[in-house]
């Protein structure tokens, strides 16, 4: 079976949770042949993978989403006709879209984004657009920030995709654009996993980005909601990782049908016999954070609570465990903080093993703003260790449990709560038989209920599933017929 993973700003170009899944996942399933398209911002990003690639990945395809200095170069004079005009003004006034139009119209029609962004039929869309609804802006500012938002998603609509039999797309956004897309032009089948639900995190990214102001900020999360509907529309089956997660994509317009619910899993063998603590830890309470250097981990926040934290227990230590080149401007950012407010005892180790550290944490810590079900509190527990988290994505389902009986395994906090964090470390930092009370509570969580092994079975049978009817599959078992009527 082949299979084709399409991937938005992940895999195999960035570490993290999402990455570390997807290269697991292929990894689990040597039996099946994997092509990877992968959605990057800019062509500088090109062939920069993080990851050693698996024996049966086939092929990597890159779709840069800022690939030209498309406004210097001379337009061409397409028009559209009706139905293609059409289709194109309701995608702009977000009526219901003739997705199948557009796709036509882009993988056949348009040799160039410049031809369609700079043409007089979409600049008259824009103008019916502004008049309807935005009159009160500048007429030439809401037209360039049109053409910027539709930018990305027109070089997304004219990338060709590989033959495959399952289109696995890792989030919805153009990820489910471009698993549309092959869905349509060779009719495999399209299986969406979300690890967090996409429009709510563009929506929280857009909310406190300095890039993009007022009212342009709601015109970009209409637009990723249009991506998303358009995946959950076309998908087969659309996968969530706990029960929560999964009403918030119904609620987002994902037919319940479609949904299922598969929760991540872990090699809990990884994290045992890890090597304990040393002399260099004698009287220290160590707090461990395996996260990216990034915004949305929230660092700052981070250190300011361990700031706190330390001024009233000394003996506190911080190792942040991740890259930093992700977004080197947030790290200098976090490294002048630590200076400015000149806290002592943080250190950021960069991309290491994280097994040759587990061991001599007392505590780990997570202050993002949103996730989905990280892998990181489970790498925790099955090191046997309490976690500070705050309340995003399914961590307090992790850390309190879904009514499973083993008790609470951590604390959870408000997210941006700096006092809370705060106290929250220096609580488990008093008292040691409440954190390893805490530590066995998640152990055996991780160790009942979040195994890898559960994860591929059910990825496994959905495969299976879901591969059954592909083209690359009904063509080798149409080969095969043929070969046994020859040898007969």
């Amino acid at each position: 079976m082949k299979i084709c993973i399409v991937a938005e700003g992940s895999y195999p170009y960035v570490v993290g949770g999402v990455s570390t899944w997807t290269h697991q996942l292929i990894r689990s399933f040597p039996e099946h042949e994997f092509v990877i398209v992968s959605i990057l911002a800019e062509r500088s990003q090109r062939g920069k993978f993080q990851y050693e690639l698996p024996g049966n990945v086939w092929e990597v395809h890159e779709v840069y989403l800022n690939d030209a200095d498309w406004r210097s170069r001379k337009h061409g004079r397409i028009r559209l006709d009706k139905k293609e005009y059409q289709a194109l003004r309701s995608l702009v006034l977000n009526r219901e879209v003739e997705w199948e139009v557009i796709f036509r119209l882009f993988q056949e029609k348009i040799s160039s984004v410049n031809d369609i962004l700079m043409g007089a039929d979409f600049l008259k869309i824009i103008t019916e657009y502004y008049q309807s609804y935005y009159s009160q802006l500048v007429f030439t500012d809401f037209l360039w920030m049109m053409r910027s938002i539709y930018l990305p998603m027109f070089f997304t609509l004219q990338m060709g995709l590989p033959r495959a039999d399952v289109y696995h797309c890792v989030c919805t956004g153009y990820a489910g654009v471009l698993g549309s897309i092959g869905k349509y032009l060779h009719g495999g089948r399209m299986l969406v996993s979300e690890h967090g639900i996409y429009t709510r995190e563009r929506e929280e990214e857009l909310i406190k980005a300095k890039w993009v102001q007022g009212i342009f900020k709601n015109i970009w999360i209409e637009q990723f909601r249009k991506m998303s509907g358009l995946a959950y529309e076309k998908a087969d089956v659309v996968v969530s990782l706990f029960e929560h997660a999964r009403g918030l994509q119904i609620e987002e317009g994902c037919p319940e049908e479609k949904t299922r619910v598969i929760p991540n899993g872990i090699d809990v063998g990884r994290f045992e016999a890890l090597p304990g603590k040393g002399e260099e830890d004698a009287g220290w309470v160590n707090v461990g954070a395996v996260v990216r250097v990034a915004p949305v981990k929230d660092i700052m926040t981070m250190i300011q609570a361990f700031r706190f934290a330390k001024e009233r227990n000394p003996a506190l230590r911080l190792y942040v465990m991740g890259p930093w080149e992700e977004d080197e401007d947030y790290a200098k950012e976090c490294f002048e903080l630590v200076r400015v407010m000149s806290v002592p005892d943080i250190e950021f180790t960069g991309k290491v093993d994280v097994r040759e550290y587990y061991g001599r944490m007392d505590v780990m810590l997570l202050t993002s703003i949103s996730e989905g079900q990280p892998l990181a509190v489970m790498e925790s527990f099955a090191a046997g260790k309490p976690v500070v988290a705050t309340d995003v994505g399914d961590c307090r389902g992790l850390i309190l449990g879904e009514s499973d009986g083993f008790g609470e395994a951590g604390i959870v906090v408000p997210v941006m709560d700096v006092a809370g964090i705060s106290a929250a470390l220096l609580r488990l930092a008093d008292d040691g038989a409440e954190r390893a009370r805490m530590g066995e509570n998640g152990y055996r969580r991780v160790t009942s209920l979040y195994r890898a092994e559960s994860m591929y079975d059910a990825y496994r049978a959905l495969y299976q599933e879901l591969g059954q009817s592909g083209p690359e599959q009904k063509q080798k078992e149409g080969e095969q017929a043929w070969r046994e009527l020859a040898l007969n």
